[in-house]
């Protein structure tokens, strides 16, 4: 079953497409977050996002942007500002299709059904991690938060990718060294330092400072 996101801020609307949607067998879930809609999209984990370009905090096309970091997923807009303006911008920024408000909801579903066949035809949808705004892309091994990106080394994605999956717990450092020796690299403890300072320092650029902690003799974490 396919999983739709919806990012409008008029409620009716929004209850009326999962209304609908939900009639043509997927699997709906509508934004109320609009300050954080990243949390929702990773944890709904969608096929499709559907997104107005009015919203409240942030517009659109910032979340089409955000989106378009971390993932491929199709995006569809659907907007009364349907200018050809704003229909080249929402292109531009990634978007896959453009919808007009008011919509035939007949128009719309086979919009849909299309961005749906296309996407997924012969690709899988894209996983990562989220914590605290950042997020890991575990398809091309970068790292976001904000609007910053930073690629990420085989190392520093693997340890990134072990406190992510740990969060909240302390992390020993002959894990983490195990974790890394996975690669053809021999890791020794002082090699785990090093790359551990590095990832730090990858972090700090986007803006994540102090986020990996150190548990003197155990290991390190992600509060």
């Amino acid at each position: 079953m396919y999983k739709i996101l919806i990012v409008e801020d008029d409620p009716i609307i929004s209850r009326s497409l999962q209304s609908l949607l939900e009639n043509w067998d997927y699997e709906v879930f509508c934004c109320k977050d609009f300050k954080d809609v990243m949390s929702d999209f990773i944890k709904f984990s969608p096929h499709l996002v559907l997104l107005d370009i009015s919203l409240p905090y942030y517009n659109g096309y910032h979340w089409c942007t955000t989106i378009r970091a971390v993932s491929k997923i199709p995006i569809l807009f659907i907007s009364s500002a349907s200018d050809n303006l704003n229909i080249v911008m929402a292109m531009n920024m990634g978007a896959d299709d453009f919808v007009a408000k008011p919509f035939d909801v007949n128009v719309l579903v086979a919009k849909i059904q299309a961005v749906l066949r296309r996407a997924y035809s012969f690709t899988g949808q894209t996983r990562a991690l989220e914590h605290k705004g950042a997020i890991l892309n575990l398809n091309d091994t970068s790292v976001s938060y904000k609007d910053q990106r930073v690629e990420l080394t085989k190392n520093d994605f693997r340890l990134l990718q072990t406190l992510m999956e740990n969060a909240g717990k302390v992390v020993s450092r002959n894990e983490l060294m195990t974790r890394l020796w996975e690669s053809d690299e021999f890791v020794d403890d002082n090699t785990l330092t090093v790359n551990m300072t590095r990832l730090r320092k990858k972090l700090e650029d986007i803006g994540l400072i102090d986020w990996i902690l150190t548990k003197k003799g155990m290991g390190y974490w992600i509060e």
